[in-house]
């Protein structure tokens, strides 16, 4: 057929072009995605085998419980959580419209009602007004804007906000660039799931495809801060002046890595929920990305301040594996 339209000389419309060319770029996303998810794995099986082989030292069936166990863990926080996201339907919703909204997306409106109007999320009073205004696309639209901007996501930021201080204590108590790593990249995963669950619906391929890279590449940040050494990254005079209270080594060291990676989360949280629920004055990437790092700045005082509660009784075994390192430095 199209050997037959290039015989007759048919040039494809610009809406067409357009089209493949869309159509070209979200299998590229994909694609990427795809080898990100196999590098992960490939990282993930090679360090279990490691593992494996040195508990092979104490007796074989230790070595076999932990591939039983790996496994078992790698299918319930990787494996499921991924199958809940790709199962979910697909939408990408305007929530602040400021032309009515076409037909198609009227149908999309409702179909995303319904959804909410089966969960727990919302209160009965904003049910019965979503119930209200089915038949109104102008109305649904109204309300929809109104839920979105308050109870849905006044709810999905404490679930980003969860996953943050989660991330943060794991990866400032945490003295294991491999374990920061795969701590990030789950964490990440559960978050994405719980925002979706609880939406009713994912983003689409390309944007999932592009989460899972930045899910990747916080997660090759989070294992990477172990390594840098953070007194070159601050000014010799307040080197020195550091160095000389006990123990502010490694707590400033660690505390900074937390906070990096709670960040970086934050910034993955926001990015799903916007991917979830478009704003119209959003749609481009740059104002997207920039607008989730802007967010994610003013929410990491607030993961901070609730973590720290957190940090005394756990940094007590950080002083002990630390403690030989300090006293050399004294």
């Amino acid at each position: 057929m199209a050997k037959d339209q290039k015989e007759l000389g048919y040039e494809p419309t610009n809406n067409e072009k357009k089209r493949n060319k869309k159509n070209k770029q979200n299998k590229i996303w994909i694609i990427v995605a795809f080898g990100v998810i196999l590098l992960f794995l490939l990282i993930l099986v090679s360090s279990i085998i490691n593992i494996g082989e040195r508990l092979r030292n104490i007796h074989p069936y230790v070595e076999y419980s932990f591939y039983g166990i790996s496994a078992l863990l790698t299918y319930f926080l990787v494996i499921n959580p991924v199958r809940i996201i790709l199962v979910s339907p697909a939408f990408s919703i305007e929530t602040v419209m400021d032309n009515k909204p076409t037909h198609r997306r009227y149908l999309t409106y409702k179909k995303v009602s319904k959804n909410l109007m089966n969960r727990d999320e919302i209160s009965e009073t904003e049910k019965t007004k979503l119930k209200e205004a089915l038949g109104n696309p102008e109305d649904l639209q109204k309300v929809l804007n109104e839920i979105y901007s308050t109870t849905m996501k006044k709810k999905m930021n404490k679930v980003i906000l969860k996953h943050a201080k989660t991330v943060l204590i794991s990866t400032a108590i945490s003295q294991n660039g491999r374990l920061d790593l795969f701590t990030v990249v789950v964490v990440n995963i559960r978050m994405i799931k719980e925002l979706v669950q609880m939406c009713g619906f994912r983003p689409s391929y390309k944007n999932l495809a592009k989460l899972t890279i930045n899910v990747f590449t916080t997660a090759l940040i989070a294992e990477g801060l172990e390594n840098v050494n953070f007194n070159d990254l601050l000014p010799s005079s307040t080197a020195n002046i550091l160095g000389e209270i006990p123990l502010i080594k490694p707590v400033m060291s660690s505390i900074t890595q937390g906070i990096t990676n709670g960040l970086l989360t934050l910034r993955i949280g926001i990015v799903t929920r916007k991917y979830l629920f478009a704003d119209s004055k959003e749609l481009t990437k740059a104002a997207i990305q920039k607008g989730a790092f802007v967010e994610s700045l003013k929410m990491i005082p607030t993961v901070v301040k609730d973590s720290i509660i957190h940090f005394p009784q756990r940094f007590f075994d950080l002083f002990k594996r630390n403690k030989d390192e300090v006293s050399e430095e004294l």
